[in-house]
Protein backbone atom coordinates (compact mmCIF):
# COMPACT_ATOMS: atom_id res chain seq x y z
CA UNK A 1 0.00 0.00 0.00
CA UNK A 2 1.17 3.45 -0.80
CA UNK A 3 1.23 6.22 1.62
CA UNK A 4 -1.81 8.37 1.74
CA UNK A 5 -1.27 12.13 1.06
CA UNK A 6 -1.80 14.55 3.55
CA UNK A 7 -2.23 17.74 5.09
CA UNK A 8 -1.72 18.31 8.85
CA UNK A 9 -4.02 20.39 10.55
CA UNK A 10 -2.27 20.83 13.64
CA UNK A 11 -3.10 23.31 16.72
CA UNK A 12 -4.70 23.90 20.08
CA UNK A 13 -7.93 22.73 21.07
CA UNK A 14 -10.03 25.54 20.15
CA UNK A 15 -7.77 27.18 17.28
CA UNK A 16 -9.99 26.14 14.78
CA UNK A 17 -8.90 22.78 12.81
CA UNK A 18 -12.10 21.08 12.52
CA UNK A 19 -13.51 24.34 11.19
CA UNK A 20 -10.97 24.51 8.46
CA UNK A 21 -11.02 20.59 8.53
CA UNK A 22 -14.99 20.69 7.33
CA UNK A 23 -14.31 23.76 4.91
CA UNK A 24 -11.62 22.08 3.19
CA UNK A 25 -13.37 19.01 3.01
CA UNK A 26 -15.85 20.68 0.68
CA UNK A 27 -13.10 21.31 -1.91
CA UNK A 28 -12.40 18.84 -4.95
CA UNK A 29 -9.37 17.00 -4.01
CA UNK A 30 -10.13 17.01 -0.43
CA UNK A 31 -11.53 14.89 2.21
CA UNK A 32 -11.07 15.92 5.47
CA UNK A 33 -10.72 13.08 8.81
CA UNK A 34 -11.45 14.64 11.98
CA UNK A 35 -10.08 12.23 14.64
CA UNK A 36 -12.63 13.70 17.56
CA UNK A 37 -15.41 13.09 15.33
CA UNK A 38 -13.91 9.70 14.54
CA UNK A 39 -14.53 9.06 18.26
CA UNK A 40 -17.66 10.53 18.63
CA UNK A 41 -19.42 8.44 16.31
CA UNK A 42 -17.57 5.11 18.40
CA UNK A 43 -21.11 2.96 19.93
CA UNK A 44 -20.30 4.59 23.58
CA UNK A 45 -21.77 0.91 24.27
CA UNK A 46 -18.81 -0.89 22.89
CA UNK A 47 -15.44 -1.91 24.99
CA UNK A 48 -13.69 0.53 22.64
CA UNK A 49 -16.27 3.44 22.99
CA UNK A 50 -16.03 3.22 26.65
CA UNK A 51 -12.21 2.98 26.50
CA UNK A 52 -12.27 6.40 24.55
CA UNK A 53 -14.93 8.18 26.62
CA UNK A 54 -12.84 7.30 29.64
CA UNK A 55 -9.63 9.01 28.49
CA UNK A 56 -11.71 11.52 26.66
CA UNK A 57 -13.88 12.83 30.00
CA UNK A 58 -10.69 13.35 31.59
CA UNK A 59 -9.05 15.62 29.20
CA UNK A 60 -6.55 12.67 28.20
CA UNK A 61 -5.17 11.36 25.16
CA UNK A 62 -6.75 7.99 23.98
CA UNK A 63 -3.90 5.66 23.81
CA UNK A 64 -1.81 5.57 20.51
CA UNK A 65 -2.40 2.47 19.08
CA UNK A 66 -5.92 2.88 19.33
CA UNK A 67 -5.60 6.03 18.14
CA UNK A 68 -3.63 5.07 15.10
CA UNK A 69 -5.70 1.90 13.90
CA UNK A 70 -8.69 3.88 13.95
CA UNK A 71 -7.45 5.78 11.87
CA UNK A 72 -5.91 3.30 9.11
CA UNK A 73 -9.85 1.59 9.45
CA UNK A 74 -11.56 4.53 8.61
CA UNK A 75 -9.65 5.89 5.91
CA UNK A 76 -9.15 2.29 4.39
CA UNK A 77 -13.06 2.20 4.80
CA UNK A 78 -13.32 5.68 2.84
CA UNK A 79 -10.99 4.49 0.12
CA UNK A 80 -13.34 0.87 -0.21
CA UNK A 81 -16.62 3.27 -0.56
CA UNK A 82 -15.20 5.59 -3.29
CA UNK A 83 -15.08 8.50 -0.67
CA UNK A 84 -10.86 8.66 -1.03
CA UNK A 85 -9.08 8.19 -4.08
CA UNK A 86 -5.79 8.10 -3.04
CA UNK A 87 -3.87 9.03 -6.33
CA UNK A 88 -6.56 11.83 -6.39
CA UNK A 89 -7.47 13.47 -3.58
CA UNK A 90 -5.30 14.85 -0.13
CA UNK A 91 -6.76 13.54 3.14
CA UNK A 92 -6.97 16.74 5.80
CA UNK A 93 -6.31 15.20 8.64
CA UNK A 94 -7.56 17.19 12.15
CA UNK A 95 -6.74 16.10 15.52
CA UNK A 96 -3.97 13.68 14.77
CA UNK A 97 -0.93 13.21 15.65
CA UNK A 98 -1.14 14.24 19.26
CA UNK A 99 2.44 13.29 20.41
CA UNK A 100 5.36 11.77 18.92
CA UNK A 101 4.38 7.90 19.50
CA UNK A 102 1.52 8.86 17.08
CA UNK A 103 3.86 10.66 14.83
CA UNK A 104 6.12 8.17 14.33
CA UNK A 105 3.14 5.42 14.34
CA UNK A 106 1.27 7.41 11.35
CA UNK A 107 4.53 7.31 8.97
CA UNK A 108 3.94 3.62 7.88
CA UNK A 109 0.99 4.76 6.20
CA UNK A 110 0.62 9.18 6.14
CA UNK A 111 3.09 10.97 3.72
CA UNK A 112 2.35 14.79 4.97
CA UNK A 113 2.91 17.12 2.24
CA UNK A 114 1.86 20.23 4.50
CA UNK A 115 1.80 20.61 8.29
CA UNK A 116 -0.70 23.62 8.98
CA UNK A 117 0.53 24.94 11.80
CA UNK A 118 -3.11 26.83 13.43
CA UNK A 119 -1.17 29.04 16.51
CA UNK A 120 -3.92 31.09 18.67
CA UNK A 121 -1.72 32.10 21.35
CA UNK A 122 -4.32 33.68 23.23
CA UNK A 123 -5.44 31.41 25.60
CA UNK A 124 -8.53 33.31 27.16
CA UNK A 125 -9.98 33.03 22.97
CA UNK A 126 -9.21 29.75 22.96
CA UNK A 127 -11.19 29.07 26.55
CA UNK A 128 -14.09 31.72 24.82
CA UNK A 129 -13.49 29.20 21.60
CA UNK A 130 -14.64 25.76 23.56
CA UNK A 131 -17.10 27.53 25.64
CA UNK A 132 -19.39 28.58 22.84
CA UNK A 133 -18.81 25.41 20.85
CA UNK A 134 -19.61 23.30 23.81
CA UNK A 135 -22.99 25.08 24.18
CA UNK A 136 -23.59 25.07 20.32
CA UNK A 137 -22.31 21.44 19.44
CA UNK A 138 -23.12 20.14 22.54
CA UNK A 139 -19.52 18.85 23.40
CA UNK A 140 -18.79 17.11 26.42
CA UNK A 141 -15.42 17.29 26.32
CA UNK A 142 -15.42 21.07 26.04
CA UNK A 143 -18.35 21.52 29.24
CA UNK A 144 -15.67 21.32 31.92
CA UNK A 145 -12.92 24.59 32.34
CA UNK A 146 -10.77 22.29 34.68
CA UNK A 147 -10.75 19.45 31.61
CA UNK A 148 -10.56 22.34 28.64
CA UNK A 149 -7.34 23.62 30.82
CA UNK A 150 -6.08 20.27 31.23
CA UNK A 151 -6.54 19.33 27.23
CA UNK A 152 -4.77 22.88 26.93
CA UNK A 153 -1.52 21.84 29.36
CA UNK A 154 -1.80 18.10 27.29
CA UNK A 155 -1.26 20.27 24.18
CA UNK A 156 1.37 22.39 25.17
CA UNK A 157 3.61 19.22 26.79
CA UNK A 158 2.85 16.39 24.42
CA UNK A 159 1.04 17.42 20.87
CA UNK A 160 3.26 20.72 20.56
CA UNK A 161 6.68 18.63 19.99
CA UNK A 162 5.41 16.46 17.17
CA UNK A 163 5.92 19.74 15.26
CA UNK A 164 9.86 18.85 15.14
CA UNK A 165 9.17 15.61 13.66
CA UNK A 166 8.37 17.27 10.34
CA UNK A 167 10.92 18.31 8.37
CA UNK A 168 10.79 22.47 8.87
CA UNK A 169 10.11 23.50 5.03
CA UNK A 170 6.57 21.75 5.18
CA UNK A 171 5.49 23.25 8.50
CA UNK A 172 4.08 26.28 8.26
CA UNK A 173 2.35 28.64 10.62
CA UNK A 174 -0.77 30.23 10.27
CA UNK A 175 -1.93 32.57 12.56
CA UNK A 176 -5.56 31.36 14.15
CA UNK A 177 -6.90 34.33 15.30
CA UNK A 178 -9.58 35.89 13.36
CA UNK A 179 -12.92 35.07 11.76
CA UNK A 180 -13.05 32.05 10.14
CA UNK A 181 -12.83 32.92 6.54
CA UNK A 182 -9.70 35.37 7.19
CA UNK A 183 -7.83 32.05 8.43
CA UNK A 184 -8.97 30.03 5.32
CA UNK A 185 -7.29 32.87 3.45
CA UNK A 186 -3.92 32.29 4.96
CA UNK A 187 -4.61 28.64 4.46
CA UNK A 188 -5.33 28.44 1.21
CA UNK A 189 -2.18 30.57 -0.07
CA UNK A 190 0.35 28.48 1.37
CA UNK A 191 -2.21 25.34 0.46
CA UNK A 192 -1.88 26.75 -3.33
CA UNK A 193 1.99 26.22 -3.00
CA UNK A 194 2.05 22.62 -2.85
CA UNK A 195 -1.53 21.02 -4.87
Amino acid sequence: MSKWRSVLLFGAPGAGKGTQGRILGCVPGFVHVAMGDLFRSLDPDSELGRTVQRYSSRGELVPDEITVDLLRRSVQGLVERGKFDPERDLLALDGVPRNVQQAQLLTSFIEPLLVLHLDASDEQELLRRLRKRALEEGRADDAREEVVRHRLEVYRSQTAPVLAQYPREIVVRIEAIGAPVQVLSRIAARLAEVV
